[in-house]
């Protein structure tokens, strides 16, 4: 296997999916509560890059075995495995050593933080590994954008800000005397979902603008997601709406005083993002448009990373 191989087989471009959250909940840390711990940083990056690439593997494969439409775009071009003519031993190998770095880091983090970790980290690979493999993944059930968003926005956000605070300042899970005991800072949980939001949106609207783009071939291969159900014009106006949700969450922090005002400033990305929606819903193909919604995922959130940086770094004069 070539790297550029193993690239596309990982859909290594996706990865900002997970990687901005990641970002977004450790800048959020040292602007809400001064504090960063370097090696926790280290060991959730390692795990959580290796085992997002793990499940985008899992998922291609599994694409590729259960495949019933064997000619067009989507197949010979769009899947790694036959594009690069990979064989099935490779693939299965590459997937176990990802899963092994994954669950490695993962264990480490956990024994350095607490059982907390442990809960949320099982929940999320467990959650991933259902998402494509199973008797119906939820890759192929209209629950990809609910199960995307919440996991890959609010809960990898919630995760790496908790990682570098204190048991009290957001939430603890320990054992007492054979009794678990949960200890939440609720306030400081729903505000950590707040400023989820706009991230939990942004990536529900990846999913959903590549299941847009995959309707036909979707149905012949029996995957019956949230388009499907709901008809395109109304999956275009919900892909639509979502946007604008999101800008409307970053006011809403602006005025409860959660976020600083140079975040504001991300409002000028709704210019070049209401482009590509117009750009989106005239066409809506794999090869042209859906990265549109990758960008606006993108530009967003890089904004709120850029604005959040320049305000700890503002804090820090």
């Amino acid at each position: 296997m070539t790297i550029t191989s193993f690239l596309k087989l990982v859909e290594i471009q996706t990865k900002t999916a997970s990687m901005i959250p990641f970002f977004i909940g450790s800048l959020y840390a040292v602007f809400r509560f001064q504090s960063f711990e370097v090696s926790h940083f280290l060991l959730m990056l390692a795990s959580l890059l290796s085992f997002d690439m793990a499940t985008t593997a899992i998922n291609n494969y599994y694409d590729y075995k259960k495949a019933i439409k064997t000619h067009g775009y989507g197949y010979e071009v769009h899947n790694a495995i036959v594009q690069y003519k990979m064989k099935e031993s490779t693939v299965v190998a590459t997937v176990m050593t990802l899963l092994v770095i994954a669950i490695s880091a993962g264990v480490v983090l956990f024994l350095q933080t607490g059982l907390l970790i442990l809960l949320l980290g099982g929940l999320s690979f467990l959650v991933g590994f259902l998402y494509s493999l199973g008797p119906v993944p939820i890759s192929r059930m209209p629950l990809g954008e609910l199960f995307s968003g919440l996991f890959m926005g609010f809960v990898i956000i919630f995760i790496s800000t908790y990682i570098h605070v204190e048991d009290h300042q957001l939430a603890a899970l320990w054992l007492e005397d054979w009794h678990v005991k949960v200890d939440i800072n609720i306030i400081e949980v729903l505000l950590v979902f707040l400023i989820s939001i706009p991230a939990i949106l942004c990536i529900a609207n990846i999913m959903l603008a590549n299941n847009i783009c995959d309707m036909e071939d979707d149905v012949e291969n029996k995957r019956y997601t949230l388009p499907v159900y709901i008809g395109k014009a109304n999956a275009l106006a919900l892909f639509r709406i979502i946007y604008y949700a999101s800008y409307l969450d970053l006011i809403v922090l602006f005025i409860l005083k959660v976020n600083p005002i140079i975040l504001l400033l991300v409002l000028c990305t709704l210019i070049p993002v209401q482009r590509n929606i117009r750009a989106f819903q005239q066409k809506q193909t794999k090869e042209h448009t859906f990265v549109l919604a990758v960008k606006n995922f993108i530009i967003t959130n890089m904004a709120r990373i850029a604005a959040l940086g320049a305000a700890i770094l503002l804090n820090l004069i």
